[in-house]
């Protein structure tokens, strides 16, 4: 029997794209006829999110990748998370009287790494000249583009704050003093002239395609760019969320002394799979360590939408999450044990935790060595309702969780690409979104706030340091199955990315269902453990779960002790995926949550 699934899932030979916005996965199908590949495709995607999602991400933010080359045939990560500035001690924000980085403002921000990444994704493995990469984007920015409405109610309710505290941000997204209107074209010419302002200096360099990207790459780094967003940081004291104003901490120097990398992937065997993450300098091995516990379980026995597998999943992951705020960092600050973390031992100790009820503990596993850091992580978390901290809507990373309460936040964005010839890329950018900080009136886009993910507590795998990478909850996906490169895929949502991830990489490894049907069966996540942005607040226990999935099913949850949150139909999770079969043919599916996200493909 065929399952009803909201759209087909999209079959072809030639390539396939899929991203959270349909004209981002339409312009990465553009560079793919044009005779470019996925790391043509999936950059110039990348840059049309930028614009008509800005809610969701911007020219300034980050980005990690997990690619597979079909030359080299292997998987490697592509990081190009920016690291704290030089100047971002913890002795500087105590001085400063701040215990909590902001999540928003100037003093939130980290070295922009986005640009760099594409820039050497191109150079290294794209085919295409910059200028038909960059194209779209600019074409966007400066002709403009149909506004989400999604995105014109977000402005909506930070008018005021562009109007009274945020002015160069009003000057963009206040056009003529007024909220620009859902599916009218909406233009920013300042930002459209930055990126031909950059892609002018590149061609002005002359050589290759190669000599050009690097060119483009200086003027982003050690040019016009990181001048203006030095004198930026050093003139300007914008208000954020400690109801003070701050200028910020990032200067020319950091941005002319830092690169983006490649480093090896984490990876566990699972079954017939095998899984890539990014490694403990962001949330990607938690997938990898819930998959070592689930592996003692029967989950095919289990119905993909049932009460059991929703607890056992769900149970896992608070384990996994756990682990996370005890162990993982920047593995070249603090020393993270993961290959124990990973090991069939540590997972079989795990697994034995799991019983028939919901835990409300949250409990790390003991690794010899870090019984004091284990207690000091412990001792720093915040349970939510008992701090009073202060929210806004411009801080923390905007989540799809919270835009069922709040219009006035987002989610962040995600591609995937295959192309003809077996190259894969799954890509998360974020960061840099309209509400992070004030526009830079020469260039057209805020700075990042991706420093919030920092503590200001010594000893804490995840304390600041100057040139140490933020805990980065963006995490892109790669999957072999029998030893053959098989899916990418990922989601936008902060700390529920694994969450969302895991239900449909499940769905479709024990259940047999194609990537359509997994990603349109009810979605669930828990906020059991702290959360990665400010204020911090950890909910023992809770459980969201799409109502959809049935009240049996749901009842079933609260009799187990879940903290059950009840979501409406269709509104967890923005999930894309993209599939290379056994037998060749390529398949893509996508979210219609939100009614945004979109694959194609031939």
């Amino acid at each position: 029997m065929i399952m009803f699934t909201t759209r087909p899932e999209i079959l072809g030979t030639f390539g396939v794209v899929t991203s959270t916005h349909w004209l981002a996965t339409a312009s990465g199908m553009a560079m793919l006829e044009k005779g470019g590949n996925a790391f043509d495709a999936c950059a110039a995607a990348a840059f049309v999110l930028q614009v008509v999602e800005p809610h969701l991400v911007g020219p300034a933010g980050d980005m990690p990748a997990v690619f597979y080359s079909a030359e080299t045939r292997k998987v490697e990560v592509l990081c190009a998370q920016g690291p704290a500035p030089a100047a971002a001690t913890i002795k500087a924000y105590k001085d400063l009287g701040i215990d909590i980085i902001p999540g928003d403002g100037l003093l939130s921000t980290v070295i922009p790494g986005a640009f760099g990444g594409w820039m050497t994704m191109l150079r290294d493995h794209g085919r295409l000249p910059l200028r038909e990469v960059l194209e779209p984007a600019i074409g966007y920015f400066e002709n403009g583009h149909p506004m989400l409405p999604r995105v014109s109610d977000t402005i909506a309710g930070l008018s005021d704050l562009f109007t009274n505290e945020w002015p160069t941000s009003g000057a963009v997204y206040l056009p003529g003093g007024n909220v620009p209107k859902g599916r009218e074209l909406f233009r920013n010419p300042v930002a459209a002239a930055t990126y031909k302002r950059i892609l002018a200096e590149a061609e002005a360099a002359g050589g290759d395609r190669q000599k050009q990207i690097q060119a483009a790459y200086d003027a982003w780094y050690k040019g016009f760019v990181a001048e203006a967003m030095d004198a930026f940081c050093r003139t300007e004291a914008p208000m954020d969320s400690t109801g003070r104003r701050h200028k910020g901490l990032l200067t020319a120097q950091d941005l002319a002394g830092w690169t983006p990398h490649y480093e090896a992937p984490a990876s566990v065997t699972y079954h017939d799979w095998e899984v890539f993450k990014i490694g403990p300098w962001g949330q990607g091995p938690v997938f990898l360590q819930t998959l070592k516990i689930l592996e003692g379980f029967d989950l095919s026995a289990m119905g993909p939408a049932s009460p059991e597998f929703i607890h056992h999943v769900a149970e896992a992951m608070k384990l996994a999450f756990a682990d996370r705020e005890a162990y993982y960092g920047d593995p070249d600050f603090v020393k993270v044990p993961l290959a124990t973390l990973l090991s069939d031992d540590y997972a079989r100790g795990r697994r034995a935790l799991i019983g028939n009820e919901a835990s409300l503990e949250i409990r790390p596993g003991a690794v010899a060595g870090f019984e004091a850091q284990v207690a000091q992580a412990l001792a720093n978390i915040r349970i939510a309702g008992q701090h009073g901290a202060a929210t806004s809507a411009t801080v923390g990373e905007p989540t799809l969780a919270s835009m069922v309460a709040s219009s006035q936040r987002g989610d962040t964005v995600h591609i995937d690409v295959i192309d003809r010839w077996g190259n894969m890329v799954a890509a998360t950018p974020s960061g840099g979104w309209l509400q992070s900080s004030p526009v830079i009136p020469e260039l057209g886009f805020p700075l990042n706030s991706r420093a919030q993910a920092f503590f200001l507590e010594e000893g804490l795998p995840s304390s600041l340091a100057p040139g140490k990478r933020p805990r980065t909850t963006l995490t892109p996906t790669i999957a072999f199955e029998n030893g053959e490169p098989r899916l990418a895929f990922g989601t936008p949502g902060g700390d529920q990315q694994e969450q969302w991830q895991l239900g449909m990489f499940l769905r479709r490894v024990h259940h047999g269902l194609n990537l359509q049907e997994a990603i349109d069966l009810p979605l669930f996540h828990t906020q059991h453990f702290p959360s990665t942005f400010y204020p911090r607040e950890a909910r023992p226990g809770h459980l969201t779960v799409e109502e959809s999935v049935g009240e049996a099913v749901l009842a079933d949850l609260i009799r187990r002790g879940h903290e059950l949150e009840r979501a409406p139909a269709w509104t967890v999770g923005r999930l894309t995926a993209a599939e290379k079969s056994a037998n060749g043919l390529l398949r893509a599916a996508a979210t219609p949550r939100l009614m945004q996200a979109y694959a194609a493909g031939r």
